[in-house]
């Protein structure tokens, strides 16, 4: 006769205060995503886990981990404070992140060789303008 043992994984509950924060945060994750036309599977590339998980922080069914904040707030071009829905004195007075550091901060964020590659296309658009300046 074979033996099967259950091995049960601890639940953690929380509160519904709690549940009703990572909701509002999945729904920010994903509206920033969104607004930055990033898609899940990118997302979730930037970020070393599956397209199913940033579904289910988006949704509001698991809960993202503190570590993954900063990488996250940085691909999405927004402060940590502004991610997770505090205020913040520096915000209010900056306002949003310019959207020139916002597409610095996803570049920043991509693979080296990626990296590299946008830099070359901007030195290139860069030396296009300087020469055409140069001829008027």
């Amino acid at each position: 006769m074979r033996q099967v043992i259950a091995l049960e994984c601890p639940t953690v509950a929380i509160s519904q205060d709690e549940r009703e924060f990572f909701v509002a945060l999945g729904a920010r994750i994903a509206q920033l995503r969104r607004d930055s036309h990033i898609t899940q599977v990118q997302l979730a590339q930037t970020l070393g886990i599956s397209q199913s998980t940033v579904n289910a922080y988006e949704l509001g069914h698991r809960r993202v981990p503190v570590s993954t904040l900063p990488l996250l707030a940085r691909t999405l071009g927004v402060s940590v404070e502004e991610l997770i829905g505090a205020d913040s004195v520096q915000e209010r007075k900056r306002g949003r992140t310019p959207k020139l550091m916002q597409h610095m901060e996803r570049i920043n964020a991509l693979p080296k060789t990626q990296q590299k590659f946008v830099m070359q296309m901007i030195e290139m658009a860069l030396a296009q303008a300087a020469t055409q300046a140069a001829a008027r």
